[in-house]
């Protein structure tokens, strides 16, 4: 009876229990820690500098940042942003001023999630920072050049940890099996499954096993095949940081994908965002974007296209509505391209920015009143369909001053080649009409 009123510790998770407690058991980041290279010479020093360490959920942030501090025989001290505010940093300070005059020993200072604190948050470290009462680690999943102040980011050396490999995960998957999981028999296709689903995320792979240690005891079950890890695991959700570096680098292959005429490459990666959970909308936002930018001209049905899968996603919903995106991604990636519209565009507008306001030439006038008609708007405007060609061979619609640099300037692609060939004709027009030295 006297058991029941025991107070219990909670077990740690599988991942802290199984946290690396020095370099040689660490997995991963070997352009980081390999012979020579930057943290490993940093640990081989003795001398902590401060650093931001950016890099995807389960890289091992946390556990390098450990690492450190029992290398240096260092305070650790660790907060975290999403919890903690400027109360929480000064209590941190007060605890490393403590350690430093009672022991003289050093403290590192751990911010997970440094990006989630603002600019004030993140000013109150810089004093502390500059005296060297305590060396700065932060640790952050999103880009710290827009997410951490300067100040900060100048006194920090960033260095970028990349998601495990499969060889990776697959030591960290036998070093669990052969401690805390023992007496569990994995398949090869249940190995190989694990160390898929947790897509480079240690964290995650130590999580789904300690699911299917759970299961597999209540369970009584030993062999452990591909079949019994997808019912012990919930549905499975590749990485995809909605507003975060991820999302946009997803976003940039499945454009360059496009751009670049691959169909196989657009569709692998638009499945990769709807898988993800990307808003299928935005996505065919972007596809808009794409025929706009991409093919313009080349091939005027792409934007119709991208605007009826929209249209269409819209009505149809999901899951049934992606299958029209999926068809525009293809439609758009195997089309020609021409980003000529779009390089026309922007030269038109440097020129608008940089110039002065150009008033409009007279014969091109609106000319509704009498008076107007008198102050000679709109007097020998040429009406094109009144001239051979439905075209005013020499006429001129630029203000003056304006130099006709030409900013359109089809391809040879798709439809584009058409207008080519159908403008270089108009100019001919305007040569024989005498007006050689002016080119549009």
């Amino acid at each position: 009876m006297n058991d029941l009123f025991q107070k219990r510790e909670p077990q740690s998770p599988l991942a802290d229990r199984l946290r690396p407690r020095s370099l040689a058991e660490f997995a991963g980041q070997t352009h980081l820690l390999g012979p020579g290279k930057p943290l490993r010479l940093a640990f081989d020093s003795g001398k902590p500098h401060s650093m931001i360490l950016w890099g995807p959920p389960g890289a091992g942030k946390t556990t390098l940042a450990r690492l450190m501090a029992r290398a240096f025989d260092a305070e650790f001290i660790a907060i975290s942003a999403v919890f903690s505010g400027v109360k929480d940093i000064r209590d941190a300070v007060t605890r490393a001023e403590l350690v430093l005059q009672q022991s003289g020993r050093h403290t590192i200072l751990f911010v997970d999630e440094v990006h989630r604190f603002n600019k004030a948050q993140q000013d109150a470290f810089l004093p502390y920072v500059e005296r060297g009462l305590f060396t700065f680690i932060g640790a952050s999943t999103e880009n710290p050049s827009f997410e951490v102040n300067s100040a900060l980011l100048s006194r920090a050396t960033v260095y970028v940890l990349k998601p495990l490999t499969g060889e990776e995960l697959g030591q960290l998957f036998d070093r669990a099996a052969g401690s805390d999981l023992k007496g569990l028999a994995f398949s090869p296709g249940a190995r190989e499954l694990l160390l898929d689903t947790a897509d480079g995320d240690a964290r995650r792979l130590y999580n789904m096993l300690e699911q299917v240690g759970i299961a597999a005891a209540e369970g009584r079950q030993a062999e452990i095949n591909e079949s019994f890890v997808r019912n012990a695991l919930a549905q499975r959700l590749r990485r995809f940081d909605k507003g975060g570096d991820l999302f946009y680098d997803q976003i940039s292959a499945l454009h360059k994908s496009v751009r670049g005429s691959a169909p196989d490459a657009a569709l692998y990666w638009l499945v990769r965002m709807l898988d993800g959970g990307a808003d299928p909308l935005y996505v065919g936002r972007r596809l808009v974007r794409m025929a706009m930018e991409d093919i313009g001209l080349a091939d005027p049905r792409a934007l119709r296209i991208a605007l009826d899968a929209c249209e269409a996603y819209e009505r149809l919903g999901s899951p049934e509505g992606e299958l029209v995106l999926a068809e525009a991604a293809l439609y758009l990636a195997a089309a020609p391209k021409s980003n000529a519209a779009y390089v026309a565009f922007g030269a038109a507008q440097e020129l608008v920015r940089n110039d002065r306001s150009r008033p409009v030439p007279e014969h091109l006038r609106n000319a509704p009143t009498r008076l107007m008609k008198e102050l000679g708007y709109g007097r020998d405007y040429r009406y094109a369909h009144d001239e051979p060609c439905a075209y005013a061979a020499g006429e001129d619609y630029l203000p003056e001053g304006v130099p006709r640099r030409g900013f359109y300037e089809p391809t040879e692609y798709g439809l584009e080649a058409k207008i080519r060939e159908h403008l270089q004709r108009l100019r001919e027009l305007d040569a024989e009409a005498g007006r050689k030295g002016k080119k549009r």
